[in-house]
């Protein structure tokens, strides 16, 4: 509100779940930052499901702005409104920081700093570029814990020669440099924010409205609504991939535990909740999987890393076993780049010294099965939904039952 009070426009502040009709009243959105749901099975994909983003898809075919920062780029990305992809299909994804130097693991998950960010695009292309040049860079916040961009090489080409890379990390020159610190997350081509064909809506990681050096993307803002939405006219065209559900398997070599919570799931009950309000009256667990490849003496090893606390918190975690039931689907959801297990390994073998420990991959085990029915006949619909994972940026399998 502060940030568009000072740029000359009239905020107000709409909720989530106020009547989503009411939006239409209005000349354009900001959809701010935080942690929707949490940030629960993902930041963005669960506040992307509610009925309001489908007000704000409509009002955005109108040519209004619609700009998402931080949590609000995350929603915006797993709605599809950005990059545009016909039907709206998933074609980006938000997934884990990744901040490597040398070779080793600095850091994943949350990280707040200032960056710089290179405006790419002519000042005309989009909502929120026109009052900067070509090259200019400014210098903003940046607080996230799920910021790297990530997209196919193919659609990424697309989106390049449409100029949809209107943001870009770089050091205090304008150099585009792909690595930490300099692109702080990881991000693919150093993105930090990226348009739709159209040129209205936006989706940026780092947070030009905590300071004033952010202001000219929102007086960007105000003069695209005062022109009339001048959206311009860009092809998009790009069919992505549907991840078929293959069976998990694993050589002799490797051992797999399941974390089991003793409090309260809360991520799986916000998951169960939003698929419920989507129609799917389901059963739905969420367990902690690890995949541990060793080398050696492998009953001596696994005791080593159990008595490190490394993989779990054993005040309100146990190792327990894989669901079993005939009628439970059990999916197991893994980042195709695993930061968390990279820098788990590093730990055990660096830290600990754990000798034989050859690899280690972290994953998610959701099971689901239905009151009453055969899950078979409404998994395939599920997983259309995202909510258990993107395709971009994760493996799926259905679990071994042998497990």
């Amino acid at each position: 509100l502060i940030a568009c009070d000072r740029v000359g426009m009239d905020p107000i502040e709409f909720l989530w779940n106020d009547e989503p009709e009411k939006l239409s009243e209005l000349d354009g959105y900001v959809i701010v930052g935080g942690f929707s749901y949490e940030d629960r099975s993902r930041a963005g994909v669960i506040a992307a499901l509610d009925p309001i983003m489908g007000q704000i898809r409509l009002e955005s075919e109108k040519g209004k702005p619609v700009l998402g920062i931080c949590n609000g780029a995350q929603i915006l990305v797993e709605s599809g409104l950005v990059p545009g992809l016909d039907n709206y299909q998933i074609g980006i994804a938000l997934t884990d920081n990744k901040r490597v130097r040398d070779g080793h693991v600095i850091g994943v998950g949350y990280y707040n700093t200032w960056v710089n960010l290179k405006m790419s695009v002519p000042s005309n292309r989009c909502a929120f570029s026109r009052h900067l040049e070509t090259g200019e860079v400014i210098n903003i916040p940046l607080a996230h814990g799920e910021g790297r961009f990530l997209v196919s090489e193919p659609l990424l080409e697309t989106i390049i020669s449409n100029e949809q890379d209107v943001y870009l990390y770089c050091d205090g020159g304008g150099k585009t440099l792909d690595e930490f610190p300099v692109n702080p997350n990881g991000s693919i081509h150093n993105l930090a924010a990226v348009c739709n064909p159209e040129g209205n809506i936006m989706a940026i990681m780092p947070h030009p409205e905590r300071t004033e050096k952010g202001d000219a993307i929102f007086s960007s803002m105000r003069e695209f609504i005062e022109m009339n939405n001048p959206v311009v006219s860009f092809p998009l065209t790009y069919v992505q991939e549907k991840q078929e559900l293959i069976d998990y398997s694993t050589d002799g070599s490797s051992t797999q535990w399941v974390i089991n919570m003793i409090i309260t799931d809360n991520e799986a009950s916000s998951v169960r909740n939003a698929l419920s309000r989507l129609g799917y009256d389901i059963i739905l667990t969420r367990q902690t999987h690890w995949e541990i490849t060793t080398t050696g003496n492998k009953v001596s090893i696994l005791d080593k890393i159990d008595s490190s606390g490394e993989l779990y918190n054993s005040n309100k975690e146990f190792i327990g076993e894989a669901n079993s039931d005939e009628d439970t689907i059990s999916i197991l959801v893994r980042q195709k780049e695993d930061m968390h297990g990279r820098l788990k390994h590093e730990s055990l073998t660096q830290r600990f010294q754990i000798k034989g420990l050859e690899k280690l991959r972290r994953g998610v085990l959701w099971n689901l099965s239905i009151k009453g029915g055969n899950i078979h006949n409404v998994i395939n619909d599920i997983l259309e939904t995202n909510i258990l994972f993107n395709p971009l940026s994760h493996e799926c399998y259905q679990i071994n039952r042998t497990l």
